[in-house]
């Protein structure tokens, strides 16, 4: 199978490249630049030259594949609600081009979308379009798309981890750096669910192979992690305090963040385990956040 991966170069899909080539598959990789060309010929990867800004030239890439596998995205979070409906204008594009045939479209989303509003952890079989995390403007996306026929599957990501980046927690700890203390609303007792880079990297091959049209994966080995623990991991490898901030004290503190700081986001894999076989055998967030070298991005 001939498969058009956008992010190829990313933090998440320079990790499914390898999973997609070891199934025998050909990769056509996303790339913006000459660098990124270099880096995906030496893996056996063919460049394709697109920009999320440009949804044709996503369309194009797409229209070459007998499938598409969606990681990329904007991270600029400063931008967040701008940068999801981007995502959903390139979600759109590239489903014109899938259109009339059977070729998988694989888009993501955040497990957040799955949260009943209920108590409990969010879930693959809920998809709460009235959800206030702009994020939603992509399963929206591809639910319309879903409708016209194109086979469209979901992976739902956590806080996606390594012992570089962490998810929401990598801009956090920038927070942190600059203000002195490590942060969390109230008693700090929200949860974030969480799965190491690896095993998110293999769900999204498995969801190629396995998957189903109009099922959503999630892409969690964690539950949820309580946030005060976070920070107090964070704070020991920064050498800083940690501290307590009231609802309103957390929007000036974090800025953009604020939103999402005090937010309680547990969720289950259970569903997309049971499915798919997929059993995450990465370390924990709190085992990579340990081993991260603080020093470096200082």
């Amino acid at each position: 199978m001939q498969v058009f991966l956008t992010g190829a170069t990313g933090f998440i899909g320079s990790r499914v490249v390898p999973e997609l080539l070891a199934a025998g598959h050909r990769v056509l990789g996303m790339t913006r630049s000459d660098s990124g060309e270099r880096a995906l010929a030496a893996v056996g990867v063919e460049p394709v030259r697109a920009d999320l800004n440009d949804p044709s030239t996503l369309r194009a890439g797409a229209a070459r594949a007998d499938a598409v596998i969606h990681t990329a995205f904007d991270h600029d979070f400063s931008r967040f609600v701008e940068n999801c409906d981007k995502d959903r204008r390139v979600i759109e594009a590239m489903a014109e081009a899938l259109a009339g045939s059977d070729r998988p479209l694989i888009i993501t989303s955040g497990t957040g979308i799955g949260d009943a509003r209920r108590g409990g952890p969010a879930t693959e079989d809920v998809f709460d379009e009235g959800n206030p995390n702009p994020r939603v403007a992509s399963e929206l996306a591809g639910r319309a798309a879903l409708e016209r026929g194109v086979d469209v599957r979901v992976v739902r990501l956590p806080q996606v981890h390594d012992t570089v980046k962490q998810g929401f927690v990598t801009p956090n700890i920038e927070v942190a750096r600059h203000k002195g203390v490590v942060a969390y609303v109230g008693e700090g007792a929200n949860r974030w669910p969480a799965a190491a880079v690896p095993d998110v990297a293999r769900l999204y091959a498995l969801v190629l192979g396995k998957g189903v049209k109009g099922a959503r994966y999630n892409a969690v080995q964690e539950e949820g992690i309580a946030v005060r623990k976070i920070a107090e991991v964070v704070a020991a490898g920064l050498g800083i305090p940690t501290r307590s901030l009231s609802p309103e004290e957390a929007m000036e503190h974090f800025g953009w963040f604020g939103a999402f700081a005090g937010m309680d986001l547990p969720a289950s894999s259970a569903w997309t385990r049971a499915q798919l076989g997929w059993e995450p055998t990465g370390p924990g967030l709190l085992e990579d956040l340990r081993a991260m070298d603080y020093a470096a991005g200082s």
